[in-house]
C-alpha cells in the first residue's frame, strides 16, 4: 500500500494524470470547436446592421478563411 492521501504510487499517479489531463484537452478542443462553429453560426457579438443573411455568411466565410489558411 502506498503512502499518499489516494493510495496510489508515484507511478500510478503519473499514469493517471496523463490520461487525466489528455481528456481534459480533448473535453477542451470539443468545447472550443463547438464554440466557434455556434459563433459563427450565430455570432453572439454583433451590430444591428450585420442581421442580413448574406453579412452572416460573409462572416462565416471570412472566419472559415482565417482558421484555414
Amino acid at each position: 500500500m502506498a503512502d499518499s492521501m489516494s493510495g496510489l504510487t508515484p507511478n500510478e499517479a503519473e499514469e493517471f494524470h496523463k490520461y487525466y489531463m489528455q481528456g481534459f484537452m480533448l473535453f477542451t478542443a470539443v468545447a472550443v470547436v463547438a464554440h466557434l462553429l455556434v459563433w459563427i453560426w450565430r455570432p453572439w457579438f454583433h451590430s444591428a446592421s450585420s442581421d442580413t443573411a448574406s453579412s452572416l455568411l460573409h462572416t462565416a466565410a471570412t472566419t472559415l478563411t482565417t482558421l484555414v489558411g
